[in-house]
């Protein structure tokens, strides 16, 4: 296993196609044993990095290296050491499910058939079946088990679980964090907050082929505020002379706020005094980290890139 410092290191990346900017100054970090979250709506950039990352298109300037070597260079060295995950699959229609799984982990050598017939097992995957056969959902499982049956030490997840059932998705879930306890790592672009939120270390959130926010998950919640809702014995009105509180939304009885990280003890002290009935405190989370860039007027207005087709997941129109 590759295990010392970082499995992806990208600086200042640059991309265009034509007059289109599809990556401009991106930064990004995957240390080695980390899940790594890569968030944006479609036309932000993500594919286009990702496409680098598999050596499928050469930079226009940056510095980018995987596992310690340069994709497009060294990019056959590396497809035997890394395991990619599209959101939408296409395979070879008149093979089988078990040939097409043979077929991908013989690109990367040794195959484990014990680990491979287990991965069959959990994801409920019939591989006698002809591909053209398949669900969108079960031709996402003969990716996801090819991809965890092999002994690849990264992991390049585009929308893995895109197709799946909630009960298959706990089975990645799973599967993701026996991969981590290995010490693989994984790069996981998704746009499902919850499921980046479960198994991230770190999360890189980008906008217009930039990074707009990255580090690790519990730190970047530490910049921004809790939501408390609170319900007191009298009218909530004077809640708006206690400092620290931010954002103050009455109904009645009812006051809603948010309150800094370094406020938030002093404000729970001065909400003693007015005897609340009832504390609801929630922390704050990826999408509102999220929101925070793409929430404003602009949402959804990003310029398409070539690479990036399809309605977009994140609710606004490309």
């Amino acid at each position: 296993m590759f295990s010392n410092g970082q499995a992806i290191s990208v600086s200042g990346l640059h991309k265009r196609f034509g007059h289109t900017v599809a990556l401009d100054g991106l930064e990004l970090a995957v240390d080695s044993g980390d899940v790594a979250g890569f968030l944006g709506p479609n036309g932000s950039g993500k594919s286009t990095a990702i496409r680098i990352l598999l050596g499928l298109l050469r930079a226009d300037s940056g510095r980018v290296r995987m596992l310690g070597a340069d994709p497009w260079d060294d990019a056959v060295a590396l497809h035997r050491r890394i395991a990619y995950v599209p959101g939408e699959v296409s395979l070879w229609p008149n093979l089988t499910g078990g040939q097409a799984i043979g077929i991908l982990l013989s690109l990367r050598g040794r195959v484990d058939r014990a680990k491979r017939d287990e991965l069959l097992e959990r994801f409920d995957l019939d591989p006698t079946k002809k591909a053209r056969s398949y669900s969108k959902g079960n031709r996402q499982k003969v990716v996801l088990v090819a991809a965890l049956a092999s002994d690849a030490e990264l992991l390049l997840l585009d929308e893995p679980t895109s197709g799946l059932d909630p009960l298959m998705e706990q089975v990645f879930t799973a599967c993701i964090g026996e991969a981590k306890a290995q010490g693989r790592s994984v790069l996981l672009s998704s746009h499902i907050f919850a499921e980046v939120e479960r198994l991230c270390d770190t999360v890189t959130i980008i906008r217009e082929g930039k990074t707009v926010e990255a580090g690790r998950l519990d730190e970047l919640r530490h910049l921004h505020r809790t939501t408390v809702s609170v319900l007191l014995d009298s009218q909530a009105t004077t809640l708006a002379q206690v400092p620290g509180i931010n954002d103050l939304v009455l109904d009645g009885q009812r006051a809603t706020f948010t309150v800094g990280e370094k406020d938030l003890g002093a404000v729970l002290s001065a909400l003693a005094g007015y005897s609340p009935s009832s504390l609801v405190s929630a922390p704050p989370s990826l999408e509102d980290l999220f929101l925070r860039h793409y929430g404003g007027p602009h949402f959804g207005a990003d310029a398409p890139n070539p690479d990036e087709s399809g309605p977009s997941r994140w609710g606004g129109a490309r």
